[in-house]
């Protein structure tokens, strides 16, 4: 029998306490539970190798959600943020989810998008014609400066599309989309080393010039979606009945798909979750904050990035999807040795196992904020744990 991650007394205990377990859990060396200890006093060494004028290192808190289960295996999930009831309300909505199955979850090919600004163009139909002929031999050229990334890890560039922008106050222009898979990582380096690349021979097909050259963060290409079902006697507490909670939900979330004011603080809850897995794992949550916010708006409306219904049953179904563009490999997950640690507790390899988390993580803190709205008010939990500062 595989482990669990419902670590019953977890919450009480102490902050030792809670670390050892985690690393008899994750089966962590004597080394990496030094660097578990550690990230209570960041050492600034490793912060002096990670970016420019170091003074210090600023100090978050690590927590550790648990009871998740994510496409039939349970995980401890490293959450790293400064709000309470945040690492609380995931793990007892994980808790419920798993009446329900646990999350599911699946993604997309890890394909990114480099864009490629091509100016000063007599006729952009002409020249978009002539890329398009030339697109085998862009598509060489790109793949030969990521040989690595290609020939070992079977990724590298997958497509290049033109798009026209007719009318913009620099005047007319086409940008070029490379489509890149870059596999285990976000991608951002190499994904700008192949535009910066391709940029001549853009260049000398068109006629034109080439301007900006670099990564988009809208990475719709590269979508996880996450689903769960809690049956409705679940979501029962208090003096609430479960068909009452879920119907609340529901509402909750039709105001937030409805109402661009509410479905602003709607997905900020849903990002609680997303971003606390992202900054432990040392990824870019900028990144995916950029990303996800123009996706709840892809359709010309900022709306809701999840969806919540009742099926025939009566069982509250979640589904959340969106794009995450997170790796194991390079960057800050590799620098950091936190990151590593988080990993290591996560029992991950690669990117979309990873991202399967993460959305998960995010649906199921969707839930508890909405569980909490649509029922008792969100104060009363938040403000019980805020309490706890004092």
């Amino acid at each position: 029998m595989g482990k669990s991650s419902r670590l019953a007394g977890f919450y009480t205990g102490s902050v030792a306490e809670r670390a050892a377990r985690v690393a008899e859990w994750a089966g962590l060396t004597e080394a990496e539970q030094r660097t578990l200890r550690a990230l209570s006093a960041p050492d600034v060494d490793v912060a002096d190798h990670l970016i420019e004028n170091v003074v210090g290192a600023h100090w978050l808190p690590l927590g550790i959600a648990v009871n998740f289960q994510v496409n039939g295996r349970d995980v401890l999930v490293p959450m790293v943020i400064e709000e309470p009831s945040v690492v609380a309300g995931a793990s007892f909505m994980a808790k419920l989810a798993r009446e329900g199955g646990g999350f599911r979850a699946v993604s997309t090919p890890p394909e990114m998008i480099g864009q490629i600004q091509v100016l000063d163009l007599g006729d952009l139909a002409a020249a978009e014609e002539a890329l398009r002929a030339r697109k085998d031999d862009l598509l060489q050229t790109a793949a030969a400066c990521c040989d690595r990334v290609v020939r070992t890890l079977g990724g590298g560039p997958r497509d290049i599309e033109v798009r026209r922008l007719p009318e913009t106050p620099a005047g007319p222009m086409l940008v070029v989309h490379l489509i890149f898979d870059c596999r285990d990582a976000m991608g951002a380096n190499v994904v700008n080393t192949a535009c910066e690349a391709l940029a001549p021979h853009i260049e000398a097909v068109t006629g034109g010039r080439v301007g900006l050259r670099i990564l988009s963060n809208l990475a719709d290409r590269r979508l996880t979606r996450a689903a769960c079902t809690i049956p409705a006697g679940a979501l029962a507490f208090d003096d609430f009945p479960g068909e009452r909670v879920g119907d609340g939900i529901v509402e909750a979330w039709a105001f937030a798909a409805a109402d661009p004011y509410r479905a602003a603080t709607h997905n900020k809850g849903i990002m609680n979750g997303v971003d606390a897995v992202v900054i432990a794992t040392g990824n870019d949550w900028r990144a995916v904050e950029a990303g996800a916010h123009a996706y709840a708006a892809r359709d010309g409306r900022y709306t809701s990035l999840s969806v919540w219904r009742k099926d025939a049953d009566g069982a509250l179904v979640g589904e959340l999807a969106m794009p995450m563009a997170v790796g194991t490999v390079g960057g800050a997950t590799r620098a950091h040795p936190g990151a590593q640690v988080a990993l290591k507790i996560l029992g991950v390899q690669h990117a979309h196992e990873l991202a399967e988390i993460i959305v998960s993580v995010g649906l199921a803190q969707n839930l508890a904020a909405l569980r909490a709205l649509a029922t008792e008010g969100i104060q009363k939990g938040h403000m019980a744990l805020h309490a706890r500062r004092g």
